[in-house]
């Protein structure tokens, strides 16, 4: 039940706090140690608040090697962000995670839960220029 009732509070949040850990603790008679070792270990759950779009950029090998570094140099510098932090408006936080699932059209990027592959520099600014 700890998943998707942590998927519930992301949901609500944006991320789980550790309030909401505790919470969540306490009614599954869970120890804090241990929702907070699931919420830990699960990359998908967010640690910390993020902007409204979150970059999830790939960077395993498949990725890598098909120009992801590229991508992440082009975004860093667009959005005036490092890896891990957010946009002084708050609208993007920029992280690099493990494999995606689409090694086959790397390199990869999800924006929240939408897949965008097969990525180049001045595909990213489409991308980008379409979200309000």
């Amino acid at each position: 039940a700890l998943l998707p009732l942590l998927h519930l509070a992301q949901r609500e949040q944006g991320w789980v706090s550790p309030e909401a850990q505790e919470w969540l603790a306490e009614r599954l008679d869970l120890t804090p140690a241990m929702v907070m070792g699931v919420t830990t270990f699960y990359t998908m759950y967010n640690q910390a608040p993020v902007g409204k779009y979150l970059l999830q950029l790939c960077r395993t090998l498949s990725c890598n090697l098909r120009g992801s570094e590229d991508i992440r140099a082009h975004l860093m510098k667009s959005l005036s962000i490092e890896p891990g932090g957010t946009s002084t408006d708050g609208r993007f936080t920029l992280v690099e995670v493990e494999c995606l699932g689409a090694c086959g059209t790397a390199p990869a990027m999800m924006i929240n839960d939408d897949y965008h592959e097969n990525l180049t520099p001045a595909r990213v600014d489409e991308i980008l220029g379409t979200l309000a």
